[in-house]
């Protein structure tokens, strides 16, 4: 996760590992839902990535879950239920500390959903594109 670094007091450290998880699950929440518009308007998705490669929105996430989504190839790194019990430990932090977090609470539904079936909670959590390809019937992004 980045480089070592004083953070602040006791317990910041576990809440910057929690900020990076955040952004990790918004995040291919953001790049599931623009490959699928790009696809879903007749565009070529992996070109778009390619596209967006370099940019302002580029990221690791782009890069690395984007083409596993584009391949469909959902192969266990960091897991759907590991991601949910992380997004499930931000949310209880941001209440400790008197916050609403909209962004986190909508990719932890999506995360959740899939955590709820044996098949997929298994899965890399790339695969919240499937929550979302399920919900936009019958766009997708298998090749």
């Amino acid at each position: 996760m980045g480089r070592g670094r004083h953070v602040g007091p006791v317990g910041c450290g576990q809440l910057t590992k929690l900020a990076n998880q955040a952004i990790v699950g918004i995040t291919i929440g953001a790049v599931s839902e623009a490959l699928l518009l790009v696809k879903a308007g007749g565009g070529d998705p992996e070109a778009a990535r390619e596209a967006i490669s370099g940019g302002f929105a580029d990221s690791r996430i782009l890069q690395v879950h984007g083409e596993r989504m584009l391949k469909h190839d959902f192969q266990p790194g960091g897991t759907v239920a590991i991601q949910l019990k992380d997004l499930d430990n931000i949310l209880e932090a941001a209440r400790d500390a008197g916050l609403k977090l909209p962004f986190t609470e909508c990719a932890r539904a999506g995360f959740a959903e899939l955590a709820a079936k044996p098949e997929t909670a298994k899965l890399d959590h790339s695969a919240l594109l499937l929550w979302l390809e399920a919900m936009n019937e019958p766009h997708s992004l298998k090749p």
